[in-house]
């Protein structure tokens, strides 16, 4: 499998160029070269399959040669050693719980598997690779346990300092060993940028790659969500719709490649908070990005939304072709913290910021009664813990995974701009 970018100006790449690259020369994104849609049979007797299996049948084609079959497997096995369920919410909606992971986030899968795939790559090179990271929340903590400790790999961690949840703070800023996060005086786009700009600096001593979304192998394995919740629901004989909190649009845009491989999806939401970028286009037309606002969903909090140009790719650059699929809706915090208590009055569910959003994204979007919708529970709501128990009035508890880092000592280095980026890279 090769990959091309998507500004066309760079190269093609293999699997492994790419997901050491992390970013094309020309700063594009990769975009794999052909997408061929799995066996009808697959699909249609799904049930038959462990996860594993259907993650390796997903996958396979992305990675090619680069990684021999035995290895591939071995690295699915390590990444989705936890349950992705789907917990009955109303009658025609439920959440996929996707945080049942160590760091208790989404973005698990992603970072386990592309730790796995570069250590792999990096076995018999004695050269370090710096893995360079922005993050508005889980991200940081998902690579920071991901990569910790991997042979031959430094990890950076770009966070914006005062908009992240504690919690999530404590999960990248505590670990030590290869981890070291920088905060940085701005917003998570700062952040975003910074880390793109360090990849075409000549004058960077390091060999750099990119963990974020961008990156091929944290982007694609977020596939398998799609499938293992089909697996859960083809039974139902209903149209699928999916609600995907987005903030860098990673998420769905893995959704809408599972569409393509033939997962039979009738519709994807992308719930946004107020950073509207993408709903504004939908509406009229242009491409705007601006810089973000904080929100009590902060994951969300991206302004230039990195993956979008995927999605976009993905239908032909065709606006009337994507909404035949797509959607997109923005919420304020009050909208979110009205669906928090809804959920919670119906349901007893307690659901995080970001999946309270998911939901708002399916009540607009009206499920019919040959539909099911199903919202992505992205994260544990402890790792929201002031705003869901404020909101809610109740008490979590803390699961052990969090109460391990909660007493660490927080360990970061402040910078302002690049110049502090490159400096600390350089130094």
């Amino acid at each position: 499998m090769n990959y091309y970018s998507l500004h066309h100006k760079a190269n093609n790449a293999s699997f492994k160029e790419a997901v050491i690259n992390g970013l094309a020369s020309d700063r594009g994104l990769y975009f794999p070269t052909k997408i061929t849609p799995l066996p009808a049979a697959f699909i249609k007797n799904i049930d038959t399959y462990s996860n594993t299996e259907i993650a390796f049948k997903v996958i396979e084609q992305f990675v090619g040669n680069d990684i021999p079959t035995k290895t591939l497997k071995k690295i699915i096995e390590e990444t989705l050693n936890f349950d992705f369920p789907i917990v009955p919410i109303e009658k025609n909606i439920g959440a996929l719980e996707l945080f049942h992971g160590p760091t208790m986030a989404f973005k698990d899968v992603g970072a386990r598997f592309m730790a796995r795939c570069l250590s792999e790559f990096n076995k018999n090179n004695k050269q370090q690779v710096t893995v360079l990271v922005a993050t508005s929340g889980d991200t940081g903590g998902a690579v920071a346990d991901g990569f910790l400790g991997v042979k031959g790999v430094d990890v950076v961690i770009l966070y914006p300092s005062g908009k992240v949840s504690d919690i999530q703070e404590k999960q990248l800023t505590t670990l030590g060993k290869n981890i070291t996060a920088l905060e940085v005086d701005g917003v998570f786009d700062d952040c975003q940028e910074m880390v793109k700009t360090a990849f075409l600096d000549p004058e960077i001593n390091r060999t750099l790659t990119s963990a974020n979304s961008i990156n091929i192998a944290r982007w694609l394995p977020q596939m398998f969500y799609f499938f293992f919740a089909y697996k859960q629901l083809y039974k139902q004989h209903k149209e699928l719709v999916f609600s995907v909190p987005s903030g860098n649009f990673g998420n769905i845009c893995a959704g809408m490649m599972a569409q393509k491989l033939g997962l039979p999806i009738q519709h994807f939401v992308a719930s946004t908070n107020i950073n509207d970028t993408v709903p504004n286009y939908l509406k009229k037309g242009t491409y705007n990005p601006k810089p973000s606002i904080a929100t009590i969903s902060n994951a969300m909090d991206v302004g230039n939304p990195s993956n979008f140009i995927r999605i976009q790719e993905l239908f032909e650059n065709d606006i009337d072709q994507l909404k035949t699929a797509f959607s997109s809706v923005a919420f304020s915090d009050d909208d979110t913290r009205a669906a928090m208590k809804e959920i919670y009055a119906n349901s007893s569910y307690i659901a995080d910021p970001h999946g309270a959003v998911g939901y708002l994204g399916l009540k607009t979007y009206g499920l019919s009664k040959e539909t099911y919708g199903v919202f992505l529970e992205t994260a544990h709501p402890v790792k929201f813990l002031d705003v869901v128990e404020e909101t809610l009035d109740t008490t979590i508890e803390i699961p052990s995974q969090i109460q391990s880092v909660l007493h660490k000592k927080k360990t970061s280095i402040k910078i302002s701009n690049y110049v502090g980026l490159k400096d600390f890279l350089n130094g």
